[in-house]
């Protein structure tokens, strides 16, 4: 009786949004790929503004189309500056039809987003589903083998680690890390408001941390997301809801008249990590195993995305080839470009994010002397928009 492991080109540990956009996309490909997790969405009232090059991505993998009638456009950012600063800027106002787009990006639900993708899965040609945790790694010169809870072992010429910020194949495979922490926590949750959002995301910068409420179908209901200190924070998340919803109102200045809270809500400690790598002998990481960041600027579910779909030109370019696409050198390339957009995106939400901790006269100055430019230079606007939402340089084919 052959005892063999089922073999796979590909297979990606890991069922969230990162790790199941790229199983579809390259079995999509006719890639035999194979899917390791369990699907267990977490309800902590959190969203994700997909960038218009993540709608790309998804709308190329046939998914878009069930998302987006439970999404919202964000059509306007403004950014207010709370922190009481001698340099306080102008509110800033950024309109995605400046760059020739009806929407930087669209406000969805994480919860609603990975059961969309989860369902394209299980029916998905070319895809194999193992829903079990995996418990071990084991590489050589041709193959790795990945342990399951539950079940035999799977092998594959390239294993990825998308399976979070804690990654057990990033660990098993030895791979260093750099982690850090803040001394802030954020509150998630879902809202109802009185007045319009007018798909318009409103972001408050404080001396705490940003506080975020972001637009949701319907026009009246918004997401929040309030980075405060770890303290705060805590004594917020157990509050009454009708407590609660008082102080999200006053912390917004009332800008949405009076608010309810119309979903489940969560508490996320801030913290970071970042890889000497996202890829080793026979692996590639993506997603949060690659790099984690507080949830400022909508960046970090749209830079896994970008893993993703970069990761499946990588071994799309290799199996057209006839090469080997868990072999270092087909790794290479995507090694490079996703390490340099990983640095410049955790720089980038870090700088912010410790700026507004401080209170030293000369960052104050910086940090609004840097706004007031985004304002009012209209080129360095533009080229600070067309970037926040997709790097020009190097983006994956399906978000061009």
């Amino acid at each position: 009786m052959d005892s063999s492991p089922p073999r796979f080109d590909v297979a990606v540990v890991g069922a969230g949004a990162a790790g199941l956009g790229l199983a579809l996309a390259l079995a999509r490909e006719g890639i035999a790929t194979a899917l390791v997790g369990r699907h267990a969405p977490v309800a902590d009232g959190r969203t994700v503004a997909l960038l218009d090059g993540s709608v790309r991505f998804l709308d190329a993998l046939g998914a878009w189309a069930e998302v987006a009638p439970h999404a919202a456009p964000l059509a306007e950012l403004h950014i207010v500056d709370d922190t009481g600063s001698l340099f306080r800027p102008p509110p800033a106002r950024f309109v995605s039809t400046e760059i020739g787009l009806p929407a930087f990006g669209w406000n969805v639900e994480s919860a609603r987003l990975v059961e969309t993708l989860r369902a394209q899965a299980r029916s998905a040609p070319g895809l194999t589903l193992f829903e079990s945790d995996a418990v071990g790694l084991e590489r050589d010169a041709d193959e790795a083998r990945i342990g399951l809870e539950e079940g035999g072992p799977v092998a594959a010429r390239l294993v990825v680690g998308a399976d979070g910020a804690r990654s057990r194949m990033r660990e098993q495979a030895g791979i260093a890390t750099r982690e850090w922490s803040y001394p802030q926590a954020a509150i998630t949750t879902l809202l109802a408001h009185e007045r319009p959002h007018r798909d318009v995301s409103t972001e408050f910068h404080t001396r705490q941390g940003p506080f975020t409420l972001v637009p949701l179908p319907g026009g009246h209901r918004s997401s929040l997301v309030w980075v405060t200190g770890a303290g705060p924070a805590r004594r917020l998340s157990e509050l009454e809801d009708a407590d609660l919803a008082r102080a999200i109102e006053n912390q917004a200045q009332a800008m949405l008249g009076a608010m309810r809270i119309d979903g489940p809500r969560g508490l996320v400690p801030m913290r970071g990590l970042s890889v000497a790598s996202p890829v080793g002998p026979r692996i590639a990481l993506v997603g949060e195993a690659a790099h984690a960041f507080p949830p400022i600027g909508a960046q970090g579910l749209n830079l896994g995305l970008r893993d993703a779909a970069a990761l499946r030109d990588s071994v799309l370019a290799a199996t057209s080839d006839g090469r080997d696409p868990g072999a270092r050198q087909a790794l290479s390339g995507f090694a490079r470009s996703r390490s340099l957009d990983a640095r410049l995106r955790t720089a980038a939400v870090d700088t912010l994010n410790r700026s507004l901790l401080s209170s030293l006269i000369p960052i104050d100055a910086l940090r609004g002397l840097g706004l007031l430019a985004m304002t009012t230079i209209g080129p360095l606007r533009r080229i600070v928009m067309r970037e926040g939402v997709l790097p020009r340089l190097g983006a994956p084919s399906l978000m061009r």
